[in-house]
């Protein structure tokens, strides 16, 4: 599947790359699709990968294009993360810069480094992407490249090139804060080379070029997925497992510094797998509405952030209440809140599958797992048209619609 705009379709009729909200009519998303790094999961490697179980790819794929198709259905441009790839190294400087970055010269050594740099050089783009996506085991790399020790001591399945398979959840690497990108900074060695992989398409691909950045990929951690705009102006960022308080701190001055928000609300969350990032918990259904887990709801604080015209620095206030701070910032009288489940048992079974993890293509229009019935019989009832997907294989690594895409442009409020 392909689902790039046609050849003749030029990157100046495409809309602009700009996002203000989580709710605006969705014009642009990236997508990826699953394809060969989900077969290098193994049950010795999964864990380390991140997986929670082994995902049965074919059946992983066809979800994933349901999944493009209702967002194309719904006049969505899906832009593939594999071909967006490819277009960008088709730019000599790029091409170089991809094969250098895949190289880990502290694990393989200097000698094996060189001869593996040199064989990656050689590929097309085509071939060289799927290296970068899908991973190189010993035995792969040719025969004459990099006789050594560190070849000879370890087994030709072992990997000389990590696969990503977690380039699934293209929220993380990447969120677009009005018409700025930022680039995450990944918290955990599994994904730290995917933000290389992103640096280098908003660098090299004719669709970003003149992209302005937000953040950096060298900065304090911060994830896509902790990012949550709630409102034109108006940010929060959980503060957890994957993004520190560093971290959003740094982003907060960013995007002051840029202009491009007045009010960042740092939000802590559990650390651990359940709740891993904001958007396991917590997203937004429509302007005024965030579907959410019940557990949290009256417990969730913020800290608000906004500059200090004084100083020239940043005002950090709080704890407060999430849920009143959220509403204060985005000048409403509340925050309407959907409950996940309809008791704890349910409520806890359905977060877990992502129930809390919906993307949201226009206010009040939401995708959603068909696995979660409770909370999208709530949904409904709230008013919420739902777009149910299949997710019994993408769900493997814990990720719902919100995980899997990184909107580029929705229109304006």
């Amino acid at each position: 599947m392909t689902a790039q705009p046609a050849p003749d379709l030029a990157v100046h009729d495409l809309p602009a790359p700009r996002v203000d909200s989580e709710v605006g009519p969705l014009r642009a998303v990236l997508l990826h699709r699953p394809g060969d790094e989900l077969r290098r999961l193994t049950p010795r490697n999964n864990d380390q990968l991140l997986f929670d179980s082994i995902p049965w790819v074919d059946r992983a794929q066809e979800e994933h294009d349901a999944f493009a198709r209702i967002l194309e259905s719904r006049e969505a441009d899906v832009l593939l993360l594999g071909d967006a790839l490819v277009t960008a190294l088709a730019d000599e400087r790029a091409h170089a810069a991809a094969a250098d970055t895949a190289v880990d010269r502290r694990r393989v050594g200097h000698e094996l480094a060189d001869a593996l740099s040199s064989h990656l050089s050689t590929l097309d783009n085509q071939a060289l992407a799927d290296v970068l996506m899908a991973g190189m085991t010993f035995e792969e790399l040719p025969a004459a490249e990099g006789a050594s020790l560190v070849r000879k001591m370890h087994h030709p399945h072992d990997f000389v090139v990590d696969p990503l398979p977690n380039l699934l959840f293209t929220r993380d690497s990447s969120v677009w804060i009005g018409n700025r990108v930022a680039i995450a900074s990944l918290a955990l060695p599994a994904r730290k080379r995917e933000t290389a992989l992103m640096d280098l398409i908003y660098a090299y691909h004719p669709r970003f070029r003149a992209a302005g950045r937000a953040y950096g990929a060298h900065s304090a951690p911060v994830e896509g997925g902790d990012v949550l705009l709630l409102a034109p102006g108006v940010l929060a960022i959980g503060v957890g497992d994957r993004t520190t308080p560093a971290g959003a701190e740094s982003l907060a001055r960013s995007a002051f510094a840029d202009g491009l928000v007045h009010t960042v609300l740092a939000v802590p969350i559990a650390q651990d797998r359940a709740t891993m990032h904001l958007d396991t918990v917590c997203t937004m259904v429509d302007q005024d509405a965030v579907v959410m887990y019940p557990a949290v709801r009256d417990t969730l604080v913020a800290y608000p952030l906004r500059p200090d015209e004084d100083s020239g620095g940043v005002r950090v206030s709080g704890p407060v209440p999430f849920l009143d701070a959220a509403a204060q910032a985005m000048g409403i009288d509340r925050l309407r809140v959907i409950d996940t489940g309809l008791d704890a048992v349910t409520a806890e079974r359905e977060q877990w599958d992502d129930g809390n993890n919906t993307l949201a293509v226009a206010p009040g229009v939401v995708v959603a797992y068909e696995r979660n019935v409770e909370t999208n019989a709530r949904l409904e009832e709230a008013g919420i048209e739902v777009l149910r997907i299949g997710g019994s294989e993408l769900g493997t690594g814990r990720g719902g619609p919100r995980c899997m895409s990184c909107p580029i442009t929705r229109d304006r409020l």
